[in-house]
């Protein structure tokens, strides 16, 4: 018992106790926020991978309209449906009802 309370009492444990506590719990970088921006680096990088997708996505569509340099189109029916579902463009004497779920 002597031992015990002779290195708990030892000016260099409390010091490194002391530090140890203040890392872990009070400084501005303290273990609990590390984790938390952990997490939200995971989300980042997940939100990531999605635009990633997205911007393919977008590539294969933008391709799916225009096919050349030259700027010819690819399909026209492609093009005429890709704006009126985007852009919600008609002909004349048409009109357009847009139902939102």
């Amino acid at each position: 018992m002597n031992k015990v309370t002779k290195v708990i009492t030892n000016k260099y444990f409390i010091a490194s106790f002391l530090f140890a506590a203040w890392i872990l719990f009070f400084d501005q970088n303290d273990w609990m926020t590390q984790k938390e921006r952990q997490k939200e680096l995971e989300d980042t990088k997940e939100n990531i991978g999605y635009l990633h997708q997205e911007i393919d996505r977008m590539y294969a569509e933008k391709n799916a309209l225009i096919t050349n340099a030259t700027g010819q189109l690819n399909d026209p029916a492609m093009l005429e449906k890709y704006a009126r579902e985007h852009y919600r463009m008609k002909l004349d004497g048409e009109d357009v009802y847009v139902i939102e779920k």
